[in-house]
């Protein structure tokens, strides 16, 4: 038998029902923003600390742990100097594999410095140089990174430069392909340091493995050049598949004083970019850890910003 319901009690009933109702629809949209990826993720790239390990107070195998305890970041960027001669030694990069796991902690990339140059107008210089390179193509495959990345050096005109840094870093990039593993140049000086040459290096290669990492800092082409920082991400950022967030001085409001963040982080953003940004702090008016510190802090100003914004 049915009970009857008079309209007070109906409307009361279904006002508590709908009101329920949209609770669980506030909670249900709370949960899925709180599971709703970040705009981007922040890493650190090892030259942040280059001090700290160039004068031994700490040792290269312990980067990553320092990383996860010490500035609470999960992914890191290997730098080659710090562990120059330890490409082929097999017990040693499973120590680092080992520690980076036992940490949760990501390795991304390699920095490659000191193995010639790409773009060696000598061809036997530059053959020799993309084959210097292999070996670190081999151990960023095993420590399970994603890229190395390299110097586009070279010699000659503009257009000369071009021609041979795209040769060098094309066969590089065909080696690399064999290991799943992309070859990312970064702006680091001469006519690399010019985005529109740099973003024209990458499209005369041509390889979907080879793109940039560009550093918001290394702008200057020479002691009379520099190249607008601002225009030479976003030209860089159409090829990019890392991202150095370069860092030296802060102002008491915490920003950086040569580097407009936002302006410069949604310029990444709007090119579609949401991967690991990297801090390299390089500045030396307050210690290096203070220093990742801060970077740290400025990109997650920035990233709220971004997201409420």
């Amino acid at each position: 038998m049915f009970q009857s319901v008079d309209r007070r009690g109906f409307l009361k009933t279904t006002g508590f029902l709908t009101a329920s109702w949209g609770l669980s629809c506030l909670a249900d949209s709370a949960r899925a923003e709180d599971k709703k990826p970040p705009l981007f993720k922040i890493s650190l790239a090892e030259w942040s600390l280059h001090k700290t390990l160039f004068a031994k107070k700490m040792d290269h195998l312990d980067f990553a742990k320092t990383t996860k305890d010490d500035y609470g970041i999960d992914a890191v960027e290997y730098v080659n100097q710090f562990f120059k001669d330890k490409a082929k030694d097999q017990a040693y990069l499973a120590e680092m594999k080992k520690r980076a796991e036992d940490s949760g902690v990501a390795s991304l990339l390699i920095m490659i410095d000191g193995e010639g140059a790409l773009g060696a107008s000598d061809d036997a210089k530059r053959t020799q140089a993309v084959e210097n390179h292999y070996k670190w193509i081999e151990a960023a495959k095993y420590l399970g990174c994603h890229s190395i990345r390299v110097n586009a050096q070279s010699q000659g005109s503009y257009e000369e430069q071009q021609k041979l840094a795209a040769d060098g870093l094309r066969r590089l990039s065909e080696f690399a392909s064999t290991h799943k593993i992309n070859v990312i140049v970064e702006n680091h000086g001469g006519l690399s340091s010019n985005g529109a040459w740099l973003a024209g290096v990458i499209k005369q290669v041509g390889l979907s493995n080879c793109g940039t990492l560009p550093d918001f800092g290394n702008f200057r082409v020479s002691k009379e050049e520099e190249y607008d920082r601002y225009k030479g991400v976003t030209e860089l950022m159409l090829y990019a598949k890392a991202v150095s967030a370069k860092t030296h001085n802060f102002n008491e409001a915490g920003e950086e004083t040569q580097t407009d963040y936002a302006r410069m982080m949604k310029i990444v953003l709007d090119a579609g970019y949401h991967g690991y940004v990297g801090i390299e702090y390089e500045g030396s008016a307050i210690p290096e850890p203070d220093g990742i510190k801060a970077s740290k802090k400025l990109l997650e100003k920035v990233r709220e910003q971004l997201t409420t914004g």
